[in-house]
């Protein structure tokens, strides 16, 4: 096994690079034809990770939703939906959300030490609180998936999570879908926060593949000079 596992981003954004609309109301970024490709890469991945603020603002479940992938999965001796992951500095997380309470698979919750004995009392039985440090990284996050047995990891948002990863070069690929309108309000959450990367040539990214799914299109890049072919 591996430091860490083989990491898949996954995200969704207006032209101008919006994950939201900075309003109450949810965007929908994308149709059914790549939600249904969504849930082919999340068939393929041992574990899915988000953010806790993912997981309060969209309430998710985070299942393989095709029962074909589903028996597939469990005919290779796998569980039917991968672990759910999530990480969280305040522990503030609803047992009754449908990311614990949708599925019967394992799921992960990392936190900070000074709250772990409260997300503990919160959850219950909801999920395995792991003490991540004080302060933690997610480059522990992922070596601890790593000895769980998790190769293949699919990261979902939010903006954060999928910024932090990158900056810190833990991500392998990145598939990312533009939707075919704009957003333009400066108080939304963009895929990538101002003043992460300060510009260099050593963040560009190779273009594996480009298409168009429905009405958005699929750019997959390559970020770890692996042609992504794992």
């Amino acid at each position: 096994m591996g430091e860490r596992p083989w990491t898949v981003l996954s995200c969704s954004t207006s032209l101008d690079g919006y994950l939201d609309a900075g309003t109450a109301e949810r965007l929908v970024l994308s149709g059914e034809e790549d939600l249904a490709r969504v849930d082919a890469v999340r068939a393929s991945c041992d574990a899915i990770l988000v953010g806790a603020g993912t997981v309060r603002a969209d309430d998710p479940r985070l299942l393989v939703r095709d029962p074909a992938a589903r028996r597939r999965r469990l005919a290779g001796g796998l569980p039917e939906h991968p672990v759910k992951v999530t990480v969280t500095a305040s522990g503030d997380l609803d047992p009754g959300g449908r990311f614990f309470s949708h599925g019967d698979g394992t799921k992960l919750v990392y936190c900070d030490t000074g709250v772990v004995d409260r997300t503990r009392d919160r959850l219950g039985g909801a999920a395995t609180v792991v003490d991540a440090g004080s302060p933690f990284g997610l480059r522990d996050v992922l070596g601890d998936l790593a000895a769980r047995g998790i190769a293949r990891l699919m990261v979902e948002g939010g903006g954060r999570v999928l910024t932090q990863l990158l900056v810190a070069g833990l991500a392998d690929e990145l598939h990312l879908v533009v939707a075919p309108f704009f957003v333009g309000d400066p108080g939304a959450s963009r895929f990538v926060g101002a003043g992460a990367f300060p510009w260099d040539a050593a963040h560009r990214a190779s273009l594996v593949e480009a298409r168009p799914v429905g009405d958005v299109v699929l750019m997959r890049y390559d970020l770890a000079g692996s042609g992504c072919r794992r």
